[in-house]
């Protein structure tokens, strides 16, 4: 999981339209949704953040800038699995290794 702190959902300040990852909680902290900010994306990691908020209803968020998403994406979903045996909730249907 990233190891950055949790910031509200609505709090932008920072957030631009870099490349990266982001991880949504819910209200106890809970990681709901591992998103990607790709080289399609709108507007960046901004943009795919506050769409993907309004979609999910998380009330927290933290993201990570990487020129490497789509890697880094499939490492956050792997090591979510790894540690929970499940996949997040509303999370893609994607084949995913394992990490040891």
């Amino acid at each position: 999981m990233l190891n950055k702190p949790w910031r509200e959902a609505g709090d932008w300040t920072g957030v631009w339209g870099q490349l990266g990852v982001y991880e949504l909680a819910d209200a106890e902290q809970g990681v709901v949704f591992v998103g990607m900010a790709g080289g399609r994306s709108r507007f960046g990691l901004r943009g795919e953040l506050m769409d993907a908020v309004a979609r999910q209803g998380a009330s927290y968020y933290r993201c990570e800038i990487t020129s490497a998403y789509l890697t880094r994406y499939r490492e956050l979903l792997m090591q979510y699995a790894r540690d929970r045996r499940d996949v997040p909730p509303h999370a893609p249907a994607l084949t995913l290794g394992r990490l040891g």
